[in-house]
């Protein structure tokens, strides 16, 4: 099986540094131009997708939406469990909003966020389900930077710790009970267009 996990599109808030945690932002123009260069991209790539699956946030949901429908792909249910980590009274500040109210530190403190072992947890029950339902496919999972980066640590520890990019693709191939990364938040087709 392999897993092809991408981040949602860029949105007015991705583009301003605005924490979107839950709170549903849509794509904007330039996030439904990267899902189409991505789309573009898998469309001349050799792997072969048979299901795409995304989060029910609609920044993810348009963004697997784009890409299915250019890979003539069946949409699954979305799935809540791959949603943005819940981020309490952080959600919708910058960076200088958060530091000007909290302090630098402001991420040590409590403010109602989703813990990292609890995406974790909920990121892995995802994985685990999916591959046991569709063992024998090759499925596309539109998701978010936060979670994604919490499933990372949990499959591989400190080994990847660069930020998750608008449109990243990483690719997961199980083998028995390990995913083994194939390709990991590769973000070329939108480089390649930026040229």
């Amino acid at each position: 099986m392999l897993m092809g996990l991408i981040r949602h599109g860029q949105t007015d808030w991705n583009a301003v540094g605005r924490i979107q945690g839950q709170s549903d932002i849509p794509l904007n123009g330039e996030g439904r131009r990267q899902a189409e260069m991505l789309a573009e991209r898998l469309l001349h790539e050799p792997y072969r997708w048979d299901y795409c699956i995304t989060s029910n946030l609609s920044r993810a949901e348009e963004t697997g939406r784009i890409i299915a429908g250019r890979l003539e792909l069946p949409l699954l249910e979305a799935d809540e469990r791959i949603r943005e980590r819940a981020y309490g009274q952080v959600e919708g500040l910058t960076a200088a909003e958060r530091e000007a109210r909290w302090g630098r530190n402001w991420d040590q403190q409590e403010f109602g966020q989703e813990k990292d072992e609890q995406l974790q947890t909920r990121a892995l029950a995802f994985m685990e389900e999916l591959s046991s339902k569709h063992p024998d496919k090759n499925v596309l999972v539109v998701s978010h930077g936060g979670l994604l980066a919490q499933l990372y640590t949990a499959l591989y520890k400190n080994k990847y710790s660069e930020r998750i990019g608008n449109l990243s693709l990483t690719i997961l191939e199980k083998k028995e009970q390990e995913w083994n990364p194939l390709l990991y938040n590769c973000t070329r087709h939108i480089l390649h267009n930026q040229r």
